[in-house]
């Protein structure tokens, strides 16, 4: 069994508390099921649970190279360089990243935040699809900062052939059959 779940902002991607956050016990009733990969309390968007650790496995493991596809809303202008550099890997603190593939896109029709994205009158905003096949550690967040676009919201869209498609914020969709 699969659980494709769209991860609200501000909740740990974990069953246990930890006494700060929302957790996914509060979403998901269904025994036996855990997280194939995490995503940071304030990320939103698709994680998914199984109840099989093969799947687990070949989901969450790096060595899949399962694409990962995110909606980055960052402060700035989106250049061509930075999207090129995107492209080319980011150089890290923990080593260069493997080429991703960027581009800017249009503002995505999402469901609203809660707390809402600051807005400054001042400074432009604008959006990317950056994909992904590797996890590391607020990888993305690190590689928009490392290209002079700092990360203002981010929405995780895609992992591998499953997307959110209508999934709203705390809903769950139960695939008892994910190959097929």
């Amino acid at each position: 069994m699969l659980i494709l779940f769209n991860k609200p902002y501000g909740v740990l991607s974990q069953f246990s508390a930890d006494g700060k956050h929302r957790t996914l016990q509060e979403f998901i009733d269904i025994p036996g099921v855990y997280p194939a990969g995490r995503l940071d309390a304030d990320s939103e968007g698709l994680l998914l649970l199984t109840d099989d650790g093969v799947l687990q496995h070949r989901i969450s493991d790096p060595r899949h190279k399962l694409q990962k596809t995110y909606w980055v809303q960052v402060e700035g202008t989106i250049t061509e360089t930075a999207l090129q550099r995107l492209r080319a890997g980011v150089e890290l603190n923990d080593g260069r990243t493997r080429p991703a593939e960027a581009m800017a896109i249009e503002p995505p029709r999402l469901w609203s935040r809660e707390p809402p994205v600051r807005f400054r009158k001042t400074v432009p905003d604008a959006w990317l699809s950056l994909c992904i096949r590797e996890g590391r550690n607020r990888q993305v967040r690190r590689m928009t900062a490392a290209v002079g676009l700092p990360t203002l919201r981010l929405v995780r869209w895609q992992i591998g052939p499953w997307t959110l498609d209508d999934l709203l914020p705390g809903q769950y969709r139960r695939l008892d059959d994910p190959r097929g």
